[in-house]
């Protein structure tokens, strides 16, 4: 298989994305830049923010740390090369750099469903166990999540895109898409893809669903817990501690389940173009926002540094 393979594949792929309307993509050039510029700053000062203010060595901003890592990573992997075919006649990416990016992008993008599970956990248990939350949400306990949650999206990737890699092409290099994904890579294939779809599905399901039923089961409790607060004002602090993941929850699984979960032979391809724009580009910028708009600690984290740098550099100012 892997002799055919490589006999078959084409030195470059074709991106055809959203060629179809070249009068639409300069403004996408400017429109996918300046988010993508965005989220690199938003989610970069979240990192910050998160590691130089000690109020925040919580479990919870350790894990949105490493979701806004991942953001930066996700976007990374895809955005460049993109901006580089709006911005050129050329629509082409390498053998080498399509495999790397769906390798990347699949890695990234299974880790982020575990990540998001493990941070409902993280909150069920500080409004459901608020007594015992130090004690359940230790740090080693918090590193192990983190560390099954990116291990578990590795292993995925690693399974689902080698056996896609060994798909013969037969000379087919005509992605439809603005980026290398494994559904159209194996649409290109000219064997039997049945082995490929099962892995895809069965992995789906794992990392996606999985993930979401235990979202929901998490957030039932915390529902259920809110209710019994007999006080206007608790229920509104117990509400504005999960607000902010319950809106990424739902940015990032409504447009996977719109991507992933509808029928293969979908008229809606162009649709889904744009989909996945939203969840690529748009999604990674608003993570960070919505965090900051609607975090107090946050946001009185990110005071502190900015005055206590102006300050200091006001300081050494006034003494030359």
């Amino acid at each position: 298989m892997m002799g055919i393979a490589n006999v078959s594949s084409p030195e470059v792929f074709v991106l055809l994305g959203f060629s179809a309307w070249p009068s639409l993509e300069p403004i996408l050039f400017l429109l996918v830049l300046g988010f993508y510029v965005l989220s690199v700053l938003g989610n970069g000062i979240i990192i910050v923010v998160s590691c130089v203010d000690v109020h925040l060595h919580t479990p919870m901003y350790f894990f949105l740390a490493n979701l806004s890592f991942l953001d930066i990573s996700f976007t990374t992997s895809i955005v460049p090369q993109f901006l580089v075919n709006l911005w050129g006649p050329q629509k082409t990416i390498s053998y080498g750099g399509c495999v790397v990016q769906f390798y990347i992008s699949h890695w990234l993008g299974a880790t982020e469903c575990v990540l998001l599970a493990v941070m409902s956990y993280d909150r069920y248990a500080a409004v459901c166990r608020p007594l015992h939350y130090t004690v359940i949400m230790h740090p080693q306990l918090c590193l192990g999540l983190a560390f099954v949650s990116w291990l578990a999206g590795l292993t995925t990737s690693v399974v689902g895109s080698t056996l896609t890699m060994l798909l013969p092409l037969c000379g087919n290099n005509h992605i439809d898409h603005f980026f290398c994904e494994m559904p159209l890579i194996m649409q290109l294939a000219c064997v039997d893809t049945s082995l490929n779809e099962v892995e895809m599905y069965l992995a789906s399901f794992i990392f996606v669903v999985l993930p979401l039923g235990l979202i929901l089961a998490s957030y039932g409790h915390i529902a259920w817990a809110v209710l019994k607060i007999k006080s206007a004002e608790g229920q509104r602090k117990a509400f504005n501690t999960c607000s902010s993941h319950v809106a990424v929850v739902s940015l990032l699984y409504g447009s996977i389940i719109f991507m992933y979960l509808q029928p293969t032979k979908s008229n809606s391809h162009e649709q889904g173009k744009f989909i996945a724009l939203f969840y690529t580009v748009v999604t990674p910028m608003l993570n960070p926002l919505i965090y900051t708009l609607r975090n107090k600690d946050v946001k009185s984290a990110l005071r502190h540094i900015v005055l206590e740098n102006c300050c200091g550099f006001a300081g050494k100012w006034g003494q030359i």
